[in-house]
């Protein structure tokens, strides 16, 4: 009898759950898809008496995730604890030390461990694969690395964080303000427990310095990503964009340039009729450019139990069929430090103004835009209060310095209240 891929699971929450159903569902399949059995032997959990839906009698315990990743009777581990420190580092360490391959779902671990963890992992001959980190349960992580490898990919981009998209199209859809609309997704489970990693665009920083190491061949580094969260978007932004043909995405973007390798997650503005400006809800979506295929996009539920054990048994079906692939695509110890680069490719930029109701203050901004080297494409005033005008520019491409330096000049023209708002625009 062909000899069973025999399973640890760490973590028993949502996707450690819906992993097991998939196995307890699809064993006799998957057997047959993988050409051999896929069994889980042992489990391990913070709590063994709490009620999780699904049978675990048949499975051995472990109280210490480090534990479960040493015993001998598994080949692989499966991490799906989350954490970058603690526990499901310490046992991801254990697993690669004691022969196993991995397999995680763990997008911030990767994100920040994720070089040192490649090359101890390849140097022992085992592999780590992780496409339940990154969108869910798109297969994203799989394009790169086998659709599209014999494409030089130019440029990698998406929404990355359904919660984030929930919110940014709920304000639109119902115009309510963003504080009301985090409210109800924290109420509704949307968010993190830290809604920071979402809103604040960490979540999907994570899983954007994934890709741009696959796309790009060189080492992760989540330090360099520019990260600005969603939390300064007002319904008035929302509104005034669609007026203008846009719709505001966190949107990250990842792109080798002359200077070096920009890597940011930022609120942008993309054309409504795109499909990107078309992502409703929760879905994420990746729009994946190579210089051979030009331009896919890939759309789906970005998690939830379902997705995200998809993806993990994805992972796990490739391993128990003998492919064993790079953690990030090519040897570890071949990717390359990447020269960090901030906004280095010109793009044009939505700017909102509130202008004092003064004589000339449109020709004032217009100046010191004209001083800084950037043209306006566009420009839209709307009815103003008793002391100032909302004024909306849409700029031609400008780099992010000249933008820069024409904020600063804003100040000094005496007739800008308050703070502009600068949005950069994505041609997709």
């Amino acid at each position: 009898m062909t000899t069973p891929l025999r399973l640890g699971i760490a973590g028993l929450g949502t996707v450690g759950v819906g992993i097991v159903r998939i196995v307890q569902k699809h064993g006799a399949l998957l057997a047959l898809r993988a050409g051999r059995p896929v069994e889980i032997i042992a489990v391990s959990a913070r709590s063994k008496t709490k009620d999780r839906g699904v049978d675990l009698s048949a499975y051995a315990w472990e109280d210490d995730p480090v534990a479960l990743a040493k015993r001998d009777d598994i080949d692989l581990f499966i991490e799906v604890m989350g954490g970058h420190e603690g526990p499901a580092k310490d046992a991801t360490e254990a697993a690669i030390a004691t022969g196993k391959d991995i397999v995680s779902a763990n997008k911030a671990l990767l994100a920040i461990h994720g070089q040192a963890l490649a090359e101890a992992a390849e140097n022992a001959g085992h592999v780590i694969r992780f496409e339940a980190a990154v969108a869910g349960g798109i297969p994203v992580v799989k394009s790169l690395t086998e659709g599209l490898a014999g494409n030089e990919i130019t440029r990698v981009m998406g929404v990355m964080n359904g919660s984030c998209n929930y919110i940014l199209t709920r304000m639109e859809d119902a115009g309510l303000s963003y504080e009301a609309v985090f409210e109800e997704a924290n109420q509704l489970g949307y968010l993190e427990a830290d809604p920071e990693l979402d809103v604040g665009g960490i979540d999907a920083g994570h899983k954007l310095a994934l890709l741009a190491s696959i796309a790009f061949g060189t080492q992760v580094d989540f330090d360099s990503v520019e990260l600005e969260g969603i939390g300064s978007v007002t319904i008035e932004d929302i509104h005034q964009a669609a007026d203008m043909g846009f719709k505001i995405k966190l949107l990250g973007v990842a792109q080798m340039t002359g200077r070096g390798l920009e890597q940011r997650m930022s609120p942008c503005l993309v054309p409504d009729t795109s499909p990107l400006g078309q992502l409703q809800g929760g879905t994420n979506m990746v729009v994946l450019e190579g210089d051979a295929v030009n331009q896919i996009v890939l759309r789906g539920p970005g998690a939830g139990e379902g997705p995200t054990a998809s993806a993990v048994m994805g992972d796990v079906m490739d391993i128990a069929r003998g492919c064993r692939i790079s953690t990030f695509g090519q040897p570890a110890n071949t990717l390359r430090k990447a020269r960090a680069a901030r906004a280095a490719v010109p793009a044009p930029y939505y700017l909102r103004l509130k202008l004092l109701d003064k004589p000339g203050a449109l020709a004032k901004v217009a100046h010191a835009l004209g001083e800084a080297g950037i043209s306006i494409d566009r420009m839209r005033q709307y009815d103003h209060t008793d002391t100032t005008a909302p004024v909306l520019i849409v700029t031609h491409k400008t780099t992010r310095t000249a933008l820069e330096e024409a904020l600063s000049d804003f100040k000094s023209t005496g007739v800008v209240s308050g703070t502009p708002v600068a949005i950069r625009i994505e041609a997709v």
